[in-house]
């Protein structure tokens, strides 16, 4: 049986959770360094203690527009006072032979910029979701890495968490049966009104491009298949401070070329975490789906009958540090990473056209 993309997507990510990893980094070879541009929340407190579980990634460079915060950030991980660069300096890390990639980790706003300057002065990227705020910003960031012969990869980071690797695989293995419909639903309560992702300005959008992102995600690759046409509408309180700008809850459906068909929200007023396969002899079930941890997965044939446990990871392998260590082996293979650039641009693409379905009142054709 001939593979399709999404198969090999899986095969790869599949073998990167197994426990032995295999020709990433030679014997006497060093650490793939990272310089992680954005102190915030995410960068700060998730991504920078995952560095401790890599096997051939480590953190070598900050770029933060707050001197102090990268100081003691750069004291704590062993960071050089050389390696600190401000937004206005950051062109200066090409000088930098520590640095192999940089991990852009900004409001969305910002990707754009930030990975065309960064392939500019010699980086390979790592870029946060969503990729950009346009499908044109989308194309120029890959035209940049492709002109500067640098790697582009996107922060899907649920491609190496081991639920949604085993929910995959066995979607992929029939276990549902033929897929006949999948539900994908993400949000959170966004409380306040000052956050940079209720500003259109930086966030480019509302809850579609932040956690719409993870529910767009999860029906392409629970079902294997990109979709061929979307029909979407909005509910938003306009009267509402949070949302002057920007969108809360979105829904659209999805329609696959096998017939199936995803419905999905995301929303910033409630908070939802799940996933769901059902076909033709039962279902596939995640719930919560995508959290940094704690995840849980169910089969049966028309409820929760069985819940399964993930194959390991690895010791100390996380969903993080195996995303951070699969571009490090991407480069040391010449190989292109599972989620490239391009698999960023088609959610884009897809992105554009839910918001145009809901402004518009109908279904676009992708």
């Amino acid at each position: 049986m001939e593979l399709g993309r999404r198969d090999l997507l899986l095969t790869a990510a599949a073998l990167l959770a197994a426990p032995t990893i295999g020709n990433a980094q030679a014997a006497g070879d060093r650490k793939l360094g990272y310089a992680i541009v954005g102190l915030g929340y995410y960068g700060l407190n998730v991504i920078l203690p995952q560095f401790a579980n890599c096997e051939h990634s480590r953190v070598t460079a900050l770029v933060s527009g707050d001197r102090a915060k990268a100081l003691a950030t750069a004291a704590r991980y062993g960071v050089p006072e050389r390696s600190i660069y401000s937004y206005e300096t950051f062109d200066q890390i090409r000088d930098n032979p520590d640095v192999d990639v940089v991990y852009v980790i900004l409001p969305n706003s910002m990707h754009a910029e930030y990975t065309i300057r960064a392939a500019k002065a010699g980086k390979h990227v790592m870029c946060e979701k969503p990729m950009a705020v346009s499908v044109a910003e989308c194309e120029a960031m890959i035209a940049a890495c492709k002109a500067a012969g640098r790697k582009l990869m996107i922060g899907y980071r649920c491609h190496f968490e081991p639920f949604n690797l085993e929910a995959m695989r066995l979607a992929r293995s029939g276990a549902a049966g033929k897929v006949r419909y999948v539900v994908s639903e993400h949000g959170f309560v966004q409380r306040d009104p000052s956050k940079w992702r209720l500003k259109k300005a930086l966030a480019g959008g509302g809850s579609l491009m932040d956690m719409g992102v993870y529910s767009l995600q999860a029906a392409r690759y629970m079902t294997g298949e990109e979709p061929v046409a979307v029909t979407a509408r909005e509910s938003t309180d306009r009267s509402d401070p949070r949302f002057t700008e920007v969108e809360d809850i979105i829904a659209w459906t999805l329609n696959f070329p096998s017939g199936a068909i995803a419905t999905c929200q995301s929303m910033y007023s409630a908070n939802q975490n799940h996933v769901l396969l059902m076909g033709d002899r039962g279902r596939i079930e995640l719930e919560p789906a995508t959290r940094y941890d704690g995840n849980r997965l169910w089969t049966g044939r028309d409820g929760r009958e069985q819940e399964v446990t993930a194959p390991p990871a690895g010791p100390g392998k996380t969903q993080f540090a195996g995303q951070l260590d699969h571009l490090a082996e991407s480069l040391r293979a010449g190989t292109e990473p599972i989620v490239s650039g391009e698999e960023g641009l088609r959610d884009m693409r897809i992105v554009e056209a839910i918001y145009r379905s809901a402004r518009e009142g109908r279904t676009i054709t992708l």
